[in-house]
């Protein structure tokens, strides 16, 4: 039945399983037995931890509903894992956007034409696979580079014709899991005019990169020429969250609003002209970079971003023993810093500053 794909809010007042201790004794001596065995293979540890973990479901007497939902959000994301691991080494990027936007709408027809600037580009694009701006995104990609992140839904939701019989087409029943995959999978975002899941999923963004929870990544806000949709938006940020210091100033580093497609591009390929990724060890922050940083370019680096080190010094490097899982990687050259973990914002303005270094080639 339809109703049972839509998601609980709510704790259940189901009952919890009680399982009698010998019947718990039995099963953990045969899980032990697994986890040992598993901890011979490769990566097994952790797969034994994942099921020394759902042992102790029955052993805290964990209703169904419960167990349920644990259930469901693993197969949703090792499914997911699956779809993109053959397409780790690819940018990519999500578009979000209205449901009812309609095909003759600028709006649409602005998502369609960054899609497919994107796809020219090399980039792969991900959109949640229904109607409106997310049909445009991939009809404008076209379904080779194209992921859709389904929801299921009892109204409105329904996968566009262009990805629907595309193995590239993952199917969620939970919110939370889906937005994990769009975030986690992606390279940078674009948002187009939307509802209150387009507002949700700006802002979640937006918050994983302002307090580190997320890797930084260029964000930008697209309108139509003439539109104001972003440009109210924006009013509203500034009057209302910088205003009251809820927000500070920098954090409107973190996104770029324009009503042109040509300007997106730009901004999204750009972040990536000389910065490549992050990785974190301990308390340094590694920035893997196109070209290597001179002697020069740190001095100018330390005298404007001081202000980002917990302690010590910036310093040019090659790649640490932390990052030895990702030989692909190894020759890039490195800027390393015991960065203070909060001023992320100030982080992207370091990004940025690296990347104006190289400009790009247009």
């Amino acid at each position: 039945m339809a109703g049972q794909d839509i998601e609980q809010t709510q704790e259940t007042t189901e009952p919890a399983i009680v399982v009698s201790k010998a019947e718990l004794a039995d099963a953990n001596e045969l899980a032990g037995k697994l986890i040992e065995q598993l901890r011979q293979m490769p990566d097994g540890d952790m797969v034994g931890e994942i099921v020394e973990n759902a042992m102790k479901l029955l052993r805290d007497q964990t209703n169904r509903g419960d167990i349920k939902l644990i259930n469901k959000s693993f197969k949703e994301l090792r499914y997911a894992l699956k779809i993109f691991a053959p397409y780790r080494d690819v940018r990519k990027v999500s578009i979000f956007g209205s449901a009812r936007t309609m095909e003759s709408h600028h709006d649409y027809r602005q998502a369609a034409e960054f899609a497919k600037k994107m796809a020219n580009a090399g980039w792969m694009v991900i959109t949640g696979a229904g109607g409106g701006i997310m049909a445009a995104g991939h009809g404008g990609a076209g379904p080779d580079p194209s992921f859709g992140l389904a929801i299921r839904l009892p109204f409105e939701q329904s996968t566009n014709k262009i990805i629907a019989k595309d193995k590239k087409l993952i199917n969620f029943k939970y919110f939370f899991t889906r937005k994990l995959m769009f975030v986690r999978s992606s390279h940078a975002i674009a948002l187009f005019p939307g509802g209150f899941g387009t507002m949700d999923e700006g802002f979640e963004v937006l918050t994983l990169v302002q307090t580190g929870k997320s890797v930084p990544m260029p964000m930008v806000f697209i309108d139509s020429p003439g539109g104001d949709y972003w440009s109210q938006w924006q009013a509203y940020v500034e009057n209302q969250l910088i205003a009251r210091g809820l927000v500070s100033q920098n954090d409107l580093r973190l996104y770029k609003i324009t009503n042109s497609i040509d300007e997106a591009v730009r901004e999204v390929r750009k972040f990536y002209s000389n910065y490549h990724s992050i990785r974190f060890s301990r308390d340094e922050v590694i920035l893997r970079l196109h070209h290597p940083v001179t002697k020069p370019e740190l001095e100018a680096i330390t005298a404007q971003f001081s202000d980002l080190l917990h302690h010590g010094t910036f310093r040019a490097g090659t790649a640490l023993p932390v990052e030895r899982d990702e030989p692909a990687l190894a020759d890039l050259p490195r800027l390393i810093f015991p960065f203070n973990r909060k001023d992320h914002a100030r982080l992207r303005m370091l990004i940025d500053f690296l990347n104006d270094l190289h400009p790009m080639a247009e």
